[in-house]
């Protein structure tokens, strides 16, 4: 039997079949995906910019490291808090809500709106502890406007021009001062707007043990509004002068960068019940001392159901009465705190290996890229 070795028959290749307009297939390629007849790989250039790999703290989170971040926090932050919180409590405030006690029980819309009937008040206080000067005096209204109802409080808010508080040639730029915007001779309200028109203009007269003392009004606005919001050549002019009175008016002498009732006024607060500064007494005043406040009740907040309370109190490093700070650092330090003292018995209890760090992916090299 013959044996023979058959070797495969090898067949030419196949030229690429050719385009309708005589040209190969190979030819009609991208000059930029040919590099050495292969096509160009889309795989980036390498750069440790875009991988990722610049120099970083990455540090690793092991027992001790946790442990001791909560114990610092918790060592810094209790402190803090106790601090705070001693701080707010020997505050002296004395609040007292007038609103209620100084109209008659009925028709008090009528009443307040009576341009003629004599709205003063008298209210007598006791001091409860010594208040040291500066005494804060301040005004606090309570439901000035509704959040529930969000497109009357911003309309309220943006009812305002602050380009023509600032310049005396902007008296004409009032398209957001709706519906406050010209006096009834046709001429611009300077300033316009339903946050200049509805200014608190209650005003309080404050006597110790029947003498009299000063409430200075100066500096109460801040001077950032002052020097950089308010022209020192801008007057006020038709002011309160239609048909319904929102609240105080202006002096027209006077710019607008020295009506400090006003620049106080015109920061408007992001919450319904607030406080603004109305003056300060300079002068110390002792426990059980009897304060006599005859009190202007002009303005209305009984059309919208709000409330008008006198403030007096005194400060300290952290400004006013205020728990929260205090309370705030206590609760995040306290916490810090159990936190470590649970890790630290967790790791006694159930303690557990850690591993290499020399697998992590940024301590040793890629497959793609060497270090």
């Amino acid at each position: 039997m013959l044996s023979s070795t058959i070797s495969p028959r090898t067949f030419p290749p196949h030229p690429p079949p050719a385009s309708p307009s005589g040209h190969s297939k190979a030819s009609l390629m991208d000059p930029l995906e040919m590099q050495d007849g292969s096509k160009k790989s889309n795989k980036p250039k390498y750069s440790k910019f875009t991988q990722q790999e610049l120099p970083a703290c990455k540090p690793l989170l092991t027992p001790a490291i946790v442990i001791s971040t909560f114990l610092l926090v918790g060592i810094l932050f209790v402190p803090i808090g106790l601090a705070s919180l001693s701080a707010s409590q020997e505050i002296v405030e004395l609040v007292h809500r007038y609103d209620t006690s100084c109209v008659p029980l009925v028709d008090k819309v009528g009443f307040i709106q009576d341009t003629k009937t004599d709205k003063s008040c008298t209210r007598t206080l006791t001091v409860p502890k010594h208040m040291k000067n500066p005494i804060q005096i301040y005004y606090q209204i309570g439901d000035f406007y509704d959040l529930f109802f969000l497109h009357s409080f911003l309309r309220y808010v943006k009812s305002r021009s602050d380009k023509q508080l600032r310049y005396k040639d902007a008296a004409h730029l009032t398209k957001d001062c709706e519906p406050e915007v010209y006096g009834a001779d046709g001429a611009p309200i300077v300033p316009c707007g339903l946050v200049a028109w509805s200014l608190f203009n209650d005003t309080y007269t404050i006597s110790v043990n029947k003498k009299a003392i000063e409430v200075n009004k100066k500096d109460i606005a801040w001077p950032s509004d002052k020097n950089k919001k308010f022209g020192s050549d801008v007057y006020p002019r038709n002011f309160q002068n239609g048909n319904l009175i929102g609240g105080a008016k202006l002096n027209e002498s006077i710019p607008l960068s020295e009506q400090e009732d006003l620049i106080v006024w015109m920061r408007t607060a992001a919450l319904p019940t607030f406080r603004k500064l109305y003056g300060r007494i300079e002068t110390d005043i002792m426990e059980n001392d009897q304060l006599t406040v005859v009190i202007q009740n002009n303005y209305n907040t009984y059309s919208f159901g709000g409330s008008k309370a006198l403030v007096l109190s005194t400060t300290s490093w952290i400004g006013g009465k205020n728990n929260f700070i205090g309370v705030a650092y206590l609760t995040v330090g306290g916490f810090c705190l159990f936190l470590a003292l649970f890790f630290v018995v967790l790791y006694m209890i159930k303690p557990r290996t850690l591993g290499d760090p020399s697998f992590l992916s940024w301590n040793r090299c890629t497959l793609d890229y060497p270090n």
